[in-house]
């Protein structure tokens, strides 16, 4: 479906606060933080005080799409709830993304989990999955930096 085809207000974030940029146009979605101007502390998420000075000094920025794999597991089990990945269940990475923002994220690692490092170059790739009431949910992952190429 084109963006323009998309009805305002049906494209929804994984989470409120998360994400930075128009969820029309996934080549221009990034991880959403914040910045202190008084002590330079980046916070992930978008906020109204700092959470390390706790002024409210604080202005939106959007980190980085580029990151290093900091550490993971691989989940070879399915998670309990609303899993909504493959069925039937596929093992994945889940790694903290180590952004050079100064912060780690937690976000599934898209690639054969044979592949995955401490220290492998990581992209940042949003993606639209459907929720249970339809509605078109903007989430991420990251891939290895050389299939990350063209994906965003």
């Amino acid at each position: 479906m084109a963006a323009g085809a998309i009805a305002a207000g049906k494209r929804v974030p994984i989470r409120e606060g998360l994400l930075a940029g128009s969820l029309l146009e996934l080549d221009q979605v990034r991880i959403a933080g914040s910045k202190c101007t008084s002590c330079g502390e980046t916070s992930l998420g978008t906020m109204s005080v700092c959470a390390n000075c706790g002024r409210d000094t604080v202005r939106a920025v959007a980190l980085s799409d580029r990151g290093v794999l900091w550490s993971y597991t691989v989940v070879r089990h399915k998670p309990p709830g609303d899993y909504r990945g493959p069925d039937p269940f596929v093992p994945f990475g889940l790694g903290l993304v180590e952004l050079p923002d100064g912060l780690r994220v937690m976000s599934p690692i898209e690639c054969n989990i044979d592949e995955l490092k401490i220290g492998l170059a990581l992209q940042f790739r949003p993606y639209v999955r459907m929720d249970a009431d339809g509605r078109e949910v903007v989430a991420f992952t990251f891939v290895p930096a050389a299939k990350g190429a063209g994906h965003v």
